[in-house]
């Protein structure tokens, strides 16, 4: 396809999270200039990334391990206030400080070949031709909803952590939480407060980590993630292998009986909930809920590059470092081992030295 039209670039940014802007930063520190070097692109409406969408009720002394981003530290935050807000200020602020000219709302439909060894990124304000690609789409605009039999017919309600609006809308109703993630947990110590009931269901049994995680557990845990998009799978939450921290209302949650799982049901019937027996060994059980919310985690945001064919047998995008293996143009990060706050920042370091390295051995040709 050819790249008549399309404004150039070196570097197009896709994302503007902790780690478009981590990315963003540091090509403002090689040399490249926005609007001329680089471009950063960002389908959300303000500053904030992701977490401009998460609920009320998270307040900033909620979050596990905000890590600053690169340049600036984040000081002074009131941690009564809604994550939302403290950290969305904290990016707009970033942004201003760093000139980093994020153009929003932009979304991008596809990134593909382009003329002369160029990319072209198609997006609804228009086309860019640029040199590489640092994709920092990260996982929020596509949430998993896992199938189990029998879900169409349930006549209560079902939403996601995509969608969840907070505690208050569930008092006096039976609440029921799949999910053994963070935000599962947290789900369900607060709407406990205000339900009539909770159920928490989860496929396995959750792992809950005692003492300080410092920084060789961190390393390992990296390491696990890191080798599955070596080997081009699908990558797994940093979380899924460091297990949930045991907080002083995780000990408190535990003690009450909120925190007692279940095993994932068989089946959801119209009122709630169902385990067969039997093959387990157990006798057959139901539970009926008015609402199931599914913590079950997000998947990466990556089908735009599609076009590239950059997926591996397994399903994911094989990854050395930030690089793409099928294209050296393009760089993920935030996605897989960098997808924790602090992994982002590195992983923003990371490909702009990469790509500094590709820009300079190879020159640059103009569009036709």
């Amino acid at each position: 396809m050819n790249n008549f039209g399309a404004r150039e670039v070196d570097v197009v940014v896709i994302g503007a999270g902790q780690a478009g802007l981590s990315a963003a930063y540091h090509l403002r520190r090689a040399g490249y200039q926005p609007g001329q070097g680089f471009v950063v692109l960002d389908h959300a409406p303000r500053p904030g990334g992701a977490w401009q969408f998460r609920w009320p009720s998270l307040t900033y002394g909620k979050v596990h391990g905000m890590h600053a981003l690169p340049g600036m530290e984040l000081t002074g935050a009131d941690p009564s206030r809604p994550s939302s807000e403290v950290i969305g200020e904290y990016f707009a602020a970033y942004e201003r400080a760093f000139d980093l000219r994020v153009r929003r709302s932009v979304d991008v439909a596809e990134v593909r070949e382009g003329e002369g060894g160029r990319l072209l990124v198609r997006t609804s304000d228009g086309d860019w031709s640029t040199r590489a690609v640092i994709n920092a789409t990260g996982t929020w605009d596509r949430p998993f909803w896992p199938r189990y039999p029998g879900q169409e017919t349930f006549r209560g309600r079902q939403l996601h952590t995509a969608n969840y609006p907070g505690p208050e809308e569930f008092a006096g109703q039976r609440v029921l939480v799949v999910g053994g993630g963070t935000s599962g947990t947290q789900h369900l110590m607060e709407i406990a407060e205000v339900a009539a009931s909770t159920t928490w269901v989860t496929r396995r049994p959750p792992v809950f980590r005692e003492g300080p995680f410092d920084e060789r557990a961190g390393r390992a845990a990296v390491a696990l993630v890191e080798e599955r998009v070596r080997q081009g799978l699908p990558p797994r939450s940093v979380v899924s292998v460091t297990g949930l921290p045991l907080t002083d209302a995780v000990r408190r949650a535990r003690e009450s009986g909120v925190l007692d799982r279940l095993p994932m049901f068989d089946r959801v019937t119209p009122t709630g909930v169902a385990w067969d027996g039997g093959a387990r060994g157990e006798a057959p059980r139901a539970v009926d809920v008015d609402v199931i919310v599914w913590a079950t985690g997000f998947r990466p945001v990556i089908d735009h590059l599609a076009p590239l064919r950059l997926r591996e047998s397994g399903g994911g995008i094989r990854v050395e470092g930030t690089r793409a293996v099928r294209d050296a143009r393009v760089h993920l990060v935030g996605y897989g081992p960098s997808a924790s706050t602090i992994g982002a920042n590195r992983a923003g370091r990371m490909a702009v030295r990469d790509i500094r390295a590709l820009l300079a051995r190879e020159p640059v040709v103009a569009a036709v």
